[in-house]
């Protein structure tokens, strides 16, 4: 890709999402290309929508999820609990922006049409979810694991506990985990008992 073409795209993503996290989803590619200085027809040939920005925008911070989980270290649940600290610590980073990716579309069915912003963040999950379940004593939980932990690390709940509730970016990390965990072996519980 063209140099002035990648800063095009960079530009609109930064401009999507910095007005996305201030004005909600009210914000229109006209707009976006305004901010970006570049004009609505270029906007245009690289993102259909606002929604395909925004889409991008939460692939590329799932895509530092998943490399801070190829790095790690850890192992069992204190790998999960990295991670997950870690998806908080970039939720917050990246603003309020993450809130406004939604779909009419449920979890899993995204997950399995292949949304890249969900394929890349299953990725980043599946080694810490699969080592935690184990170290638990629990059986692989597959897709139905991603699904648990999607519902409670969803940036909208992140920055409710943190708003409303008023737990720092830590606590909100490790009750998070600990929920999961604890879903973790309800989820198998009535599983086995079918």
């Amino acid at each position: 890709m063209r140099s002035d073409t990648e800063r095009n795209r960079r530009r609109l993503i930064k401009s999507a999402a910095f007005l996305v996290s201030r004005r909600g989803t009210t914000v229109k590619m006209t707009d976006v290309a305004e901010r970006a200085e570049v004009a609505a027809a270029t906007a245009y040939r690289h993102f259909g929508s606002v929604d395909e920005i925004l889409a991008e925008y939460r692939f590329d911070v799932g895509l530092m999820l998943l490399k801070f989980s190829q790095k790690s270290e850890s192992h069992g649940v204190a790998l999960l609990a990295d991670v997950s600290a870690e998806w908080v610590r970039l939720v917050v980073k990246h603003g309020r922006a993450m809130v406004h990716t939604r779909s009419d579309e449920g979890y899993l069915a995204r997950l399995r049409s292949g949304a890249r912003y969900l394929t890349v963040q299953e990725e980043a999950l599946a080694r810490p979810i699969a080592e935690a379940a184990a170290e638990l004593g629990l059986p692989e939980p597959g897709d139905e694991g991603i699904f648990l932990w999607n519902i409670l690390f969803d940036p909208r709940e992140i920055f409710d506990l943190m708003d409303t509730v008023g737990l720092t970016e830590e606590q909100v990390s490790r009750r998070l985990a600990a929920a999961y965990c604890g879903s973790l072996r309800g989820w198998s519980a009535d599983d086995a008992r079918g």
